[in-house]
């Protein structure tokens, strides 16, 4: 669902606060690396009693990102997912174990959302992508046969290794899911190596927060605010949070189209609110960022009250706010006005720019 990367617009304070001062008093030392992958720079940043074990261990972290990158790239024609895309069509395709995982829990997240979220998309990405580019609107013709095209229920897992597209022209784009994926991975590594205070930053739309830094509860992360009036914040601790926000058309120079593309339209979601929700991974957060978004507060409220572990907010560039917990707290640094998920609220319009 999406084709370009860093459009979450997440800041985070705990670099500001406390990127590059080492704490004597505990013996940590901040080590903070970043690298360009998946289209946008991983940022990781973390505190160990030696720099050199720490530095080792975020080379790890972001070499399995980059691995992962050439595992589930649509833009690269030698990654697993092109080659399932080419292959894959009424023919079980051997996949990695990665991939394999990635499409489950894609799965996962498109019958919870009865099909918000579908990674069954690419087609109609591809599509506005190109119109984007040509400066004008697809047809109505083109449109809908491309909608053919989209249908998670068209995807069949095989275990342990194998997918099957029941369709001749489907294509998956893992790109609302994939770097959360990697951002849990890449925890792991850290995990595996010892590392118990890290942060991790994927692009600015997906962030882990790994234990705590030293004298700290938490990491706190700073989040979207269209507005700049109401500043929401959240304390991670082995949680994470992801943002989407569509983009205007005026950024792009074109009327036509964002980059959030809704499957069961075919077009542009067209909304001017910016989304961040809390959850226990950095994959629900990132593949729940977008579902939410898709979906409007009304019934996203609904979604995440079902879930143990998780919270979002809905922000308005004049300022509004939704907030729901299952959870975890988000807090708003300015003191505006927030209307908080109960029975009866009114729920603000996140639909029209």
């Amino acid at each position: 669902m999406h084709w370009n990367s860093a459009l979450g617009g997440v800041l985070i304070l705990a670099f500001l606060s406390l990127a590059f001062r080492n704490d004597p008093e505990t013996a940590k030392f901040f080590v903070h690396k970043k690298k360009y992958i998946m289209g946008t720079v991983f940022e990781i940043a973390a505190y160990d009693a030696s720099p050199e074990h720490a530095s080792e261990a975020i080379e790890k972290a972001l070499e399995e990102a980059v691995r992962l990158d050439g595992v589930m790239s649509n833009y690269k024609p030698e990654s697993d997912l092109s080659r399932l895309n080419r292959n894959g069509h009424f023919h079980p395709e051997t996949v990695s174990p990665d991939l394999y995982e990635a499409i489950r829990e894609s799965l996962k997240y498109s019958r919870l959302s009865d099909g918000q979220f579908d990674i069954t998309v690419a087609p109609l990405v591809d599509l506005w992508k190109a119109a984007l580019a040509g400066d004008r609107v697809p047809s109505r013709e083109e449109q809908e046969r491309l909608r053919d095209c989209v249908g998670y229920q068209k995807i069949q897992l095989l275990p342990p290794d194998r997918v099957k597209f029941h369709s001749s022209c489907m294509r998956i784009d893992l790109g609302s899911i994939g770097k959360g994926y990697a951002v849990d991975r890449a925890a792991d590594i850290l995990r595996s190596s010892g590392i118990k205070s890290a942060l991790i930053n994927a692009g600015e739309s997906t962030i882990y927060g790994l234990g705590a830094p030293p004298q700290k509860k938490a990491w706190l992360v700073h989040l979207r605010d269209p507005s700049n009036k109401v500043d929401p914040e959240v304390l991670l601790y082995d949680n994470s949070v992801s943002t989407s926000e569509q983009t205007r058309p005026s950024l792009l120079g074109n009327d036509t189209a964002g980059h959030i593309i809704d499957p069961q339209t075919g077009r542009p979601l067209e909304t001017a609110c910016a989304l961040s929700i809390v959850a226990k991974t950095g994959t629900a957060s990132d593949a729940l960022s977008t579902t939410l978004l898709l979906v409007g507060p009304e019934r996203g409220k609904s979604m995440v009250m079902s879930m143990t572990d998780a919270a979002a907010i809905w922000v308005s560039p004049g300022g509004q706010t939704e907030m729901v917990s299952g959870g975890p707290q988000i807090f708003l640094g300015k003191g505006v006005r927030t209307e908080v998920a109960e029975a009866g609220s009114r729920n603000i319009s996140c639909r029209v720019y």
